[in-house]
């Protein structure tokens, strides 16, 4: 019954005689030891711990939102020899190791890269991977599914310049 019982007590939630791992050890807390098996475990060791954690989860958070594609507009025009067309030319940014998800752009897409490399693919295409002042082309029936920096410790930027129906979103997601 003692060993049942002292199986329930390690069940409890903290507050209930639970340490900061949820064991319980009321009939010698001496023996409770503190991570890496250095001494008594105490507050500020808990604490200390507790910061630690914090502190890893925001970074992979951050890094994990860092990874998504900054898309900055510079300019929008109608084509007036093509009613009903526009020409808008954005940059894109990715952060090391960024990619976009498949996608296609329902317009014609010349990108030209301005820093860093990225690696490029359309289905049925071979993948290259480009450089500054090189360039790479989407058809409008073209789906883009390689869309990554080639580098996991530096930035790339390109700019794209799109042919497309007016008012018409400028990427749309491939499921």
């Amino acid at each position: 019954m003692g060993r049942l019982r002292r199986e329930m007590e390690r069940s409890q939630p903290n507050g209930s005689g639970a340490d900061a791992i949820g064991a319980v050890n009321r009939e010698m807390p001496e023996r409770s030891v503190a991570p890496g098996g250095l001494g008594p475990r105490t507050k500020g060791a808990t604490m200390t711990t507790r910061l630690v954690a914090l502190a890893l989860l925001c970074l992979v958070t951050g890094t994990a939102m860092a990874q998504e594609a900054k898309v900055t507009s510079l300019m929008s025009k109608d084509l007036p020899e093509s009613p009903g067309r526009e020409i808008m030319v954005i940059t894109v940014e990715h952060a090391p190791g960024g990619s976009n998800p498949v996608h296609r752009h329902n317009a014609h897409a010349v990108v030209y890269v301005l820093e860093g490399s990225v690696v490029m693919q359309v289905k049925g295409g071979k993948e290259v991977t480009l450089t500054p002042g090189q360039t790479f082309y989407e058809g409008p029936d073209d789906v883009h599914v390689v869309d990554r920096n080639a580098s996991s410790s530096k930035p790339a930027k390109f700019l794209v310049f799109l042919i497309k129906d007016k008012g018409a979103p400028a990427l749309l997601p491939v499921e």
